[in-house]
């Protein structure tokens, strides 16, 4: 069976994005979901260095190459005016559109290190 994929646009014009790879977990207080939620701020060093500030934490990760790309795509019906009458097969009225392509990750496996602001000490 053969899928239909479509990449719109010219070739090379499809977004590129990248995965954030955190190792371990985050944990809130009173359990509360992180969907839809800010978790933190992310930087780039001068050397390009990825620096990701959660809360009073700072992680240092580094760009990686996937080995094997991803796609990212949405599933979308055909109307039934355009399926044609020979193509009575269900899966025909179904294809997919690339909405970009993952090739990089950002690699935070480091702890983090406590963000500690510079008190003067008392005489």
């Amino acid at each position: 069976m053969q899928i239909p994929i479509k990449i719109p646009g010219e070739p090379g014009e499809c977004p590129e994005w990248a995965i954030i790879d955190l190792q371990g977990g985050l944990e809130t207080r009173n359990n509360v979901s992180l969907q839809g939620r800010f978790i933190g701020d992310l930087h780039f060093t001068h050397k390009n260095i990825p620096v990701l500030v959660i809360g009073h934490h700072i992680l240092y990760g580094k760009l990686v190459e996937l080995e094997k790309p991803f796609a990212l795509m949405t599933k979308k019906h055909m109307d039934s005016e355009t399926v044609s009458s020979e193509d009575t097969d269900q899966h025909r009225d179904v294809h997919y559109i690339v909405k970009a392509i993952i090739r990089k990750r950002l690699l935070f496996k480091t702890r983090p290190k406590p963000i500690i602001a510079n008190v003067p000490k008392k005489l």
